[in-house]
């Protein structure tokens, strides 16, 4: 069977099963933080996913499967909390400076602007 397609592991099926959460496309954290449903569903979404990846791993491990395969999965968890990590630290920016600034100054316009590209910035970090 030389055409024979490489079986994904537990962790590969349960992390595409969930949604991607686009990081380019920041949920409104600046009025209540998880407060707001959109951020609350977003960082959930997220956890899940690193949670369905973590289960995964200990499927592999607990079946003994090459090294290689499980340290490539603790990669992708390990990048899904990072990402999780710097939507929460925007989240945390954009509430912060938010609440301390008013509503109609040019500062608040550009927030969402200046906070997205930051939380892009930061997750193109090595």
């Amino acid at each position: 069977m030389a055409n024979a397609q490489p079986r994904k592991s537990d962790a590969d099926r349960e992390a595409a099963a969930l949604p991607e959460s686009p990081a380019a496309a920041p949920v409104d954290c600046a009025t209540g933080g998880l407060m707001e449903p959109g951020a609350r569903t977003d960082v959930l979404n997220r956890l899940r996913r690193a949670e369905g990846q973590l289960r995964g791993i200990q499927r592999m491990v607990e079946r003994g499967e090459d090294c290689l395969k499980v340290a490539q999965q603790f990669s992708a968890v390990r990048r899904a909390l990072d990402s999780t990590y710097v939507r929460m630290t925007v989240c945390l920016l954009e509430q912060e400076i938010g609440a301390r600034v008013a509503p109609d100054s040019a500062l608040a316009s550009g927030l969402p602007a200046i906070l997205g590209e930051l939380e892009t910035m930061l997750g193109r970090r090595g």
